[in-house]
């Protein structure tokens, strides 16, 4: 059975704060290398799925950079491909308020698939999950829309979707924003359901005024039995990137040698914008500790606890502590930089210093000078 993927790239953009100022939620930067859709496209193309349509809603033009020509998803092909879905709008609707109204601005593209399943996601959960073992269960239960959800061991900032199960796996209970109990399944935003399904749902919905897919559709029409849901639970490793916190310690939680195995696992690679940089230079006097350190950056100062992108410069002096640096940027001598976000290019001056609390990381915007 063949699937396509449709990937809601601006959803959570209203949570992560000044990290979406400027961009979707989708191409923010994570884990020193990647960009939050990095994850998910990978998953699905490691998953043969070949045909994938990228919903946007504004400030995609650093996620139309980063994807290029996406040949390093293989997915520049002439048949199926990647597709770049632009809002919907005409006189009467403004730009899409939920799921539904933007899968109503996809309908050409999903009729025009060839693909008899269509595999929906967020962008803001990082793991690496198989979509066809998903499928395998979605098909076995028989019922109408399978939900990826995970048991979740500390509290879930995520609590879209809400699932409690019988011994078969399906859905028994269905709730929204509530707060998980034990034995709760929280959704991970990602569906499987049949694409003719999906088109008929959307017209439907949209014809009613209903905007939301999980509030709208998928909770009333469970309640009334119109809708049967199958529960798949991903045992992996999820983190959950839905607001500043989580996002900040998500980041630190890569600096686990069993957290990056379980998402960077050779078998189902986790594929990038390529660039070709020199390895990172570690000055004589500089010393690094329990960092995640990508290429081409110029480190001469201290580092402890980072997750550092590529080609950023610590000066002589400088101490780096618990912070995430994206790329580009170069932090002065002497200064001093504690629980902070400094976010693309961002130039920090000698003998600065720059603290943030932990639950609380201080933002610097991109491009800012300091």
């Amino acid at each position: 059975m063949k699937m396509v993927g449709i990937i809601f790239s601006n959803i959570y953009d209203n949570t992560l704060g000044e990290l979406t100022k400027k961009r979707t939620v989708a191409s923010v930067p994570f884990g020193g290398r990647y960009r939050q859709i990095d994850f998910v496209l990978s998953n699905m193309v490691n998953s043969g799925i070949t045909t994938t349509g990228i919903i946007t809603k504004y400030h995609y033009q650093s996620l139309m950079d980063h994807l290029g020509t996406s040949s390093e998803w293989d997915l520049d092909r002439k048949n199926g491909g990647l597709f770049i879905i632009p809002p919907f709008a005409d006189k009467s609707t403004e730009v899409y308020k939920g799921k539904i109204e933007a899968l109503y601005g996809a309908l050409s593209f999903l009729k025009k698939a060839e693909g008899d399943y269509v595999v929906m996601s967020d962008s803001v959960n990082v793991c690496n999950i198989d979509y066809e073992d998903v499928l395998e269960s979605h098909i076995k239960s028989g019922a109408d829309i399978t939900v990826v959800a995970s048991k979740e061991k500390e509290p879930s900032e995520d609590r879209k979707i809400l699932l409690k199960t019988d011994e078969n796996s399906r859905a028994s209970e269905v709730v929204i924003d509530c707060i998980p109990a034990g034995g709760d399944f929280v959704g991970m935003g990602m569906f499987i359901l049949d694409r003719k399904m999906l088109i008929d749902l959307v017209e439907r919905c949209v014809a009613k005024g209903f905007y939301h897919f999980e509030r709208d559709y998928l909770q009333p029409n469970f309640n009334s039995g119109k809708v049967s849901i199958n529960v798949y639970e991903f045992k992996g490793v999820v983190l959950r990137n839905t607001s500043v916190a989580s996002y900040f310690k998500n980041n630190f939680k890569l600096l686990d040698c069993d957290v990056r195995k379980n998402i960077f696992n050779p078998r189902a690679p986790i594929y990038t914008k390529v660039r070709d940089e020199a390895p990172t230079y570690y000055g004589k006097n500089s010393l690094v500790d329990d960092c995640l350190v990508a290429d081409g950056c110029v480190i001469n100062g201290n580092a402890e606890g980072c997750v550092i992108f590529r080609d950023v410069e610590i000066e002589e002096g400088a101490e780096v502590k618990n912070s995430v640096i994206m790329q580009g940027v170069k932090i002065g001598k002497g200064s001093k930089i504690e629980n902070v976000i400094l976010d693309k290019d961002v130039e920090i001056g000698s003998e600065r210093t720059l603290i943030g609390a932990h639950t609380s990381p201080l933002i610097i915007s991109k491009g800012e000078k300091i």
